[in-house]
């Protein structure tokens, strides 16, 4: 487990040891004061975001941890698609082993290998073929590259809430419906990247693993606190598709209701996965998870394959995400099932779509 998901582990917690709870509090009100003077600059004209002559939308959150970004960067890319556009990706690319800005992926083809480019950039050019995917921790510089080379004509940020140098047409925050924000604390005491105060900039919060807004009472509560005309949407990550991870052989979906296996994750939010195995009918004997973008060894793999076999599983299953850091490794002598989701709108979708048209208008 990483230092990362150790921490995380305490910041669902409503309390930490009281030594460390109050290095952290300290530590956070320095945080906290940090933001504050950036939201002051901001706000006094001393610092400016950079406008392009394009729509940018922006699917972010705020905290730290899987929220279900990058599904709903492939669905904002999609509604923009159906309005018309030609969109592109923007991503900082976490994790890549690639420098300054990088096209992952042209109108053709993918370019970089999701080693150079970042599992999840790499992932959303294998989602969305023909959507340009630019990485660089410069998004205005990434944005420009977008424009220049490939014409585009609407930009879609990934994980780009915090990021305010590039002025942005619509702002969605993604959050979890369970205990959204934590212990609600800032970083490092808590997840949280920014306040809660700071949702009175977007303008739409999708909740996710809820099947009703009304499931999602912590997101509602600081929705109307801190922007109580902010629209609350509900989504749900559906399975789509499955296949063998060794043959690229596609598996129905029904083939795994009933079937006993061991799954494996290193993302954000692992519950989520567990969740969906559920509905899908899984027989699931052990959940072994990982850190946040975790690139697999072959360790890892031999430790996981003697862990199915002393469970006698009938095989293993975990995410795309995890498949795209793991695809180049020795196959398995059990199966390895990835199961594929998409980002599906439970309640909101007119909202969704009329949001999308009114500050992103038709080409």
């Amino acid at each position: 487990m990483s230092t990362r998901d150790r921490r995380a582990g305490v910041w669902d917690e409503a309390d930490a040891p009281v030594p460390a709870a109050r290095l952290l509090a300290i530590a956070a009100r320095g945080y906290g004061g940090l933001l504050g003077v950036r939201d002051l600059l901001y706000a006094r004209g001393v610092l400016a975001s950079r406008a392009l002559d394009r729509p940018v939308v922006s699917v972010g959150n705020l905290i730290l941890g899987g929220t279900g970004k990058t599904p709903a960067v492939e669905l904002a890319v999609r509604t923009l698609a159906d309005l018309g556009h030609r969109p592109a990706v923007l991503s900082r690319g976490y994790g890549r082993r690639s420098r300054g800005v990088q096209i992952v992926a042209d109108t053709a083809s993918i370019r970089l290998d999701a080693e150079e480019g970042g599992d999840e950039p790499f992932l959303l050019a294998r989602r969305l073929p023909g959507v340009p995917v630019v990485v660089g921790a410069n998004r205005y510089d990434a944005a420009r590259l977008a424009i220049e080379r490939f014409g585009v004509s609407a930009l879609v940020l990934d994980d780009g809430f915090q990021h305010r140098t590039l002025r942005k047409d619509l702002e969605i925050v993604m959050a979890r419906a369970a205990r959204p924000w934590g212990n609600g604390r800032l970083l490092p005491g808590g997840p949280l990247r920014e306040p809660l105060s700071a949702l009175a900039r977007a303008d739409l919060v999708v909740a996710t693993g809820a099947r009703r807004v009304e499931d999602a009472v912590e997101v509602l509560e600081a929705v109307r606190r801190w922007a109580p005309a902010l629209p609350v949407l509900v989504a749900a990550h559906v399975p789509t598709e499955c296949w063998e991870w060794s043959t690229m052989r596609a598996v129905p979906l029904s083939a795994l209701r009933g079937a006993s296996a061991l799954a494996f994750a290193g993302i954000g939010s692992p519950g989520g996965f567990r969740r969906t195995l559920d509905e899908v009918g899984a027989r699931v004997a052990d959940f072994v998870t990982f850190g946040d973008h975790h690139w697999y060894s072959r360790a890892d793999l031999a430790t996981l394959e003697a862990r199915a076999a002393a469970l006698g599983v009938d095989g293993l299953v975990t995410t795309e995400k995890d498949w795209v850091r793991l695809r180049r490794r020795p196959p398995l002598r059990r199966p390895v099932w990835v199961l594929g989701v998409r980002l599906a709108l439970l309640s909101g979708e007119a909202e969704w779509r009329s949001t999308f048209q009114r500050t992103c208008p038709r080409a």
